[in-house]
Formats: C-alpha cells, sequence, structure tokens
C-alpha cells in the first residue's frame, strides 16, 4: 500500500468534497470515492479509514476560500466541472400547458400509512408544477378500501403535518370516504351509457374469463337489469364477494387486468369498519373508479406518478371514453429508492408489528417522520426530488448523497458543542491557577458569540472527561485540547493516564499539527444519551456534554465537535437525549 499516494488522492477528494458543499468534507464520501476509484486498496480499509480521517480533518480547519485557492491551483478542470454540477436544477416545462386555463394538480396518498421519501416524490412534484404556473394543488385522501388497505385513524393528520413540514399549502382538500354519493351517480350514469354492468360471477370465474379473453355473460343483460342489480348492490342485497360492478373495456385487450376491471366491490364493514364512516356503506369504489371520477371533477391537468400507475392510466381511459371526458395528461416517473435505508410500506409495517421497529419514526426507516427526528431539514428533501426530477428510469439516492446535501444545510446553522462519548476521567497538571476555554459558538460566525468555560483548579491540577478512545489512540504525544490549550498525554500504566500542561498557544498546536481533542470539565457537565442507527441496528452511545447542551430545547440542530451533526429530542434535568443524524 502506497501511503502516500493515498494520502494525496484523499487530500484531493477531500477538499473537491469540501469545496461542494460549503467547506466540510465527509468523511464517508470521500472514502467511498477512494474506493471506488482503487477498488485495490479495500483490503487495506481499517487502515485507510484511518489515514482518511486526518485527512478529512486537516482540509476541515482550512477556509473555504484556501480550498478554492488550491483547488484553482492544483486541480482547475475540477473546479469548473464541480461548477457545473453545483448549478441549482429546475424541472421540465410540463407538456400541452397551453390546453388549460389554469394547471392544476393532485397529491392523492392512501392513509393506510404515512409519507417516506418516495411518497414525498409526487407530492413535491406536484405542488412545485401547480406554483411554477401559478395553478392550484389539491391534497385527496383516496381512502376507499377498509378491508385489504384499511385506513389508520392517525395517518390523516400525520400526512397533514408531513406536508407542512415540506412546507406545502394546499388549495383544496378532499376525502374520497365523504364522497360516495358522488361515486355512485357516476356508476348509476355509466350503467345508462352502457359503460359499465354488474356481474354476478366469482372472483376466480372472472380471473378465468379475462385471462381467456371471454365476455361475462352478465355483461350482455340490458341496461334495466343491470340498474336493479346496482340497486340491489347498494341495498344490501349481495353479500361479500357475489356482485361487483365492472366497467367495459376492450375484453381481449393484451393486458388481461385490463379486460372489464372492477369499478365496485362489496365489502363488509361491519367486520371491517371505516375509521371516518364506520358501516355506513358496503359498496365501496376501487382506486381506479373513484381516482377517474376526482381527477375529472376537480378539473385535474396534470397526473405525476409512478411507473406502476401505468396500467392504471388505461384503465382509466376507457371509462373516460365512455363518459365523453378529456384525460390529463399522464407523467409517470421511475421508482425512488434509498440506499441503506427502508421505504417498503409492507416491510416497515410487518416490522413494526413484530416489534423490529418501535414506531413509523424509527430512525432506521426512510420515512419523513424517521428522517425528520434524526434532524434531517425538508430543503435537503426537496433538493434531493427535484434533482432526480421526473425522469422514467428508476433512481437510487445514495445515503452519501443525501448527507452531504442536508449537511450543506445544516452546517451554517448547527452551533458547536463539546461532547464526550464513553468518558473516562484524566487528570491535567501545571495548570496556570487562572486558566479558561474560549468556545465560539460556530467558527464560521463569530458574531454568534462564544462562553468561557472555567476549570476549577486544586494544586495547579484539574480533572476533565474525555473519550476513552482518544486516550488509546494518543497516549504519549502531544495534543490540544478543543479551544483550550496543548497537552502532553502521559501513561502511568496501561490504564491510568495523565495530561501535562505545555502553553495555550494556538498557533503551536498548528505547527505541530496536534489532533484536537474534545473535552469536558469534570465538575461541571451534562449527561447525554445519543441514539444512532447502525445498519439494521439502533446503538445507544452515552456520554457527557458541557453544560451548553443543558440549555438547548428539544428538536435544536447542533453539531457535537468531531462526532456528527444531532437532533436534539429531549431535554431534562437527569439527561439529554438526542438522535444521530449524520456525520
Amino acid at each position: 500500500m502506497d501511503v502516500d499516494k493515498i494520502r494525496e488522492l484523499a487530500f484531493k477528494h477531500a477538499v473537491l468534497n469540501a469545496v461542494k458543499y460549503e467547506g466540510k468534507a465527509n468523511l464517508n464520501a470521500v472514502i467511498s470515492k477512494l474506493f471506488k476509484e482503487d477498488p485495490s486498496i479495500r483490503p487495506y480499509a481499517k487502515e485507510i479509514v484511518a489515514l482518511v480521517r486526518e485527512v478529512v480533518n486537516e482540509v476541515n480547519m482550512k477556509s473555504l476560500d484556501d480550498l478554492k485557492r488550491i483547488l484553482e491551483e492544483r486541480w482547475p478542470e475540477e473546479l469548473e466541472e464541480k461548477v457545473i454540477e453545483g448549478k441549482k436544477k429546475t424541472l421540465p416545462p410540463l407538456p400541452n400547458v397551453n390546453k388549460y386555463s389554469k394547471v392544476v394538480t393532485r397529491f392523492a396518498p392512501n392513509p393506510d400509512f404515512i409519507l417516506h421519501l418516495g411518497s414525498a416524490r409526487p407530492a413535491i412534484l406536484s405542488y412545485e408544477y401547480a406554483r411554477m404556473y401559478k395553478g392550484k394543488f389539491i391534497l385527496r385522501f383516496e381512502d376507499t378500501d377498509p378491508k385489504t388497505k384499511a385506513p389508520i385513524l392517525e395517518a390523516y393528520e400525520a400526512i397533514r403535518d408531513d406536508l407542512r413540514w415540506l412546507g406545502l399549502k394546499w388549495d383544496e382538500e378532499h376525502i374520497q370516504s365523504k364522497r360516495m354519493d358522488i361515486y355512485y351517480r357516476h356508476a348509476e350514469e355509466l350503467i345508462k351509457l352502457k359503460g359499465a354492468y354488474v356481474c354476478l360471477c366469482s372472483i376466480d370465474k372472472i380471473r378465468e374469463y379475462r385471462r381467456m379473453g371471454i365476455a361475462c355473460e352478465h355483461s350482455k343483460d340490458p341496461v334495466n337489469v343491470q340498474l336493479e342489480r346496482w340497486d340491489k348492490m347498494l341495498e344490501g342485497g349481495y353479500g361479500e364477494g357475489e356482485a361487483v360492478l365492472r366497467v367495459r373495456t376492450d375484453i381481449k385487450y393484451p393486458d388481461p387486468s385490463v379486460r372489464d376491471w372492477i369499478a365496485f366491490r362489496i365489502i363488509d364493514t361491519a367486520k371491517h369498519p371505516h375509521p371516518l364512516v364506520g358501516d355506513k356503506y358496503i359498496v365501496w369504489p376501487t382506486y381506479n373508479f373513484a381516482c377517474g371520477v376526482d381527477d375529472h371533477m376537480m378539473n385535474i391537468t396534470h397526473v405525476l406518478r409512478a411507473k406502476e400507475h401505468i396500467t392504471n392510466t388505461i384503465k382509466q381511459k376507457f371509462m373516460y371514453e365512455h363518459f365523453g371526458w378529456e384525460y390529463p395528461e399522464a407523467i409517470h416517473f421511475g421508482r425512488l429508492n434509498l440506499e441503506g435505508m427502508m421505504l417498503s410500506k409492507s416491510k416497515i409495517r410487518s416490522g413494526i408489528e413484530k416489534g423490529k421497529y418501535f414506531s413509523w419514526d424509527d430512525p432506521r426507516l426512510g420515512t419523513l417522520k424517521a428522517l425528520r427526528k434524526r434532524g434531517f431539514l425538508p430543503e435537503a428533501i426537496w433538493d434531493i426530488i427535484i434533482d432526480v426530477g421526473v425522469k422514467p428510469s428508476g433512481a437510487t439516492i445514495s445515503i452519501a448523497n443525501l448527507y452531504a446535501i442536508n449537511r450543506k444545510y445544516l452546517e451554517p446553522i448547527a452551533n458547536r458543542y463539546m461532547f464526550v462519548p464513553n468518558p473516562v476521567k484524566l487528570t491535567i497538571k501545571n495548570l496556570p491557577s487562572n486558566i479558561e476555554a474560549k468556545i465560539p459558538y460556530h467558527p464560521s460566525f463569530p458574531e454568534r458569540g462564544h462562553r468561557i468555560i472555567k476549570l476549577q483548579v486544586t494544586n495547579s491540577s484539574s480533572e476533565i472527561f474525555v473519550s476513552k478512545n482518544d486516550l488509546n489512540r494518543l497516549k504519549d504525544q502531544d495534543v490540544r485540547f478543543l479551544g483550550f490549550a496543548n497537552f502532553r498525554i502521559k501513561m502511568i500504566d496501561d490504564e491510568v493516564f495523565y495530561a501535562e500542561f505545555i502553553s495555550k498557544d494556538s498557533e503551536y498546536a498548528k505547527i505541530h499539527k496536534l489532533p484536537i481533542v474534545q473535552w469536558v470539565p469534570a465538575t461541571s457537565y451534562v449527561k447525554v444519551e445519543v441514539v444512532k442507527p447502525e445498519k439494521d441496528k439502533l446503538e445507544n452511545i452515552k456520554g457527557v456534554a458541557e453544560n451548553e447542551v443543558g440549555k438547548l430545547r428539544a428538536d435544536d440542530k447542533v453539531q457535537f465537535y468531531r462526532f456528527g451533526f444531532v437532533r436534539i429530542d429531549a431535554v431534562s434535568e437527569d439527561i439529554v437525549k438526542a438522535y444521530f443524524t449524520h456525520d
């Protein structure tokens, strides 16, 4: 392993990463670049991570102006490339907007679950397009399946809350379970137009006839018979599974699922009550019927949804032809995945039921509530969605990319505090009696001020907390305790350490490139517990922090020096609880 070569490569990627994201390089992003560029170094991963960490710390001590100058001098072609990449992306124009007096879009979630990063995509895209064209944005809850995709009462407000957090404001709100009479009227009209019929076949027979391209015998009965059967459905004359209303299509259509698709079915709401309307209705429209009717009645001009809905678009167009309606512009985009985070609703729901995840906002998940709980900002979600746009191919977002974008927004707003995980006491000796530490709240914003930390010095000694990992790593070395002074770590034996005061001179630390260590006074501190997702597990990291952390409030986003960004979740007299966001 050529250490010098790897160090130089790491320095280049650290500088590039720091310039791209406003002055701070991300360790994981730099390591990922190294391994991608030279896979042969993977067997030395442990040594390389330690090396890259040193390089990243070195780069992050430099000002953004210095980093740009280095980039211009050594890799000017990269600077040009990064400037091009850094341009703000915008959405492409909507098709056929001149056909409509006003652009109207909608976001139509099923409240059987809360929103995750994937479901935020149609919400943000639909809202942004409505805003671009000074149009209308509608929120519509599609909740007409109280059995298979049963709505959850809490999900309605949870979805609204997620949308508000994203900054979305809707002009109208509709709930389909409260529009049942509208769907019944349109069903009756469709029957009279000979566009629908009541089928009394079993579901197995329906599937078999579809597969074979054979028309159901009930489809041949006259309209008056169909209307009688429809009334009987509404009056409860049929049981669950005994009758359905089907929309006439092309019985030979290549996709069997399109052939005379089911528009209404009977659901025993005595056994499966709806959370909003209880057992008031037993005949329920399917997604395609209710959605198709509502898109027309609400004057939706552009429908933005995932490619999995292409078949639904085809089905709805048959119904629109029967009614003589014009179908809105349909834009289908690919699936969105988040590397390293769970987005599958069914798997998340199953995981919660089995106790694998503790709730919707478990920080291992990709739900908006989980991302929010960890300290991600809505601006980062917006950037991801707008960047991916409406392309029809699928997209996988790397977790490193999400971290980098979120860091861009967090870095300027997050004040810095000292936190020591896995703390051990360290005696520091030969201290001047009046020594104190001066710690800025944010090194890039001196106007925010600083705090003074005074130590209790007795017989030229005091005690502080430092991380056990730092002690083991830095024994017999000179170090600088952050914002405080320079010390030499001494070891009495394998378990006992102390530190001798050298000087307060920060230039000494820079000249000798001393490692910087965070610390907390042993006589004045608060206990802290940080919940950190590690792959499929949660790690509870216990430690201590300076007293200022105890003055923070729930939902504050801060950075713990050399640890990472965290969101404060709760503050009590006994302990401060936080969630790890990312490095």
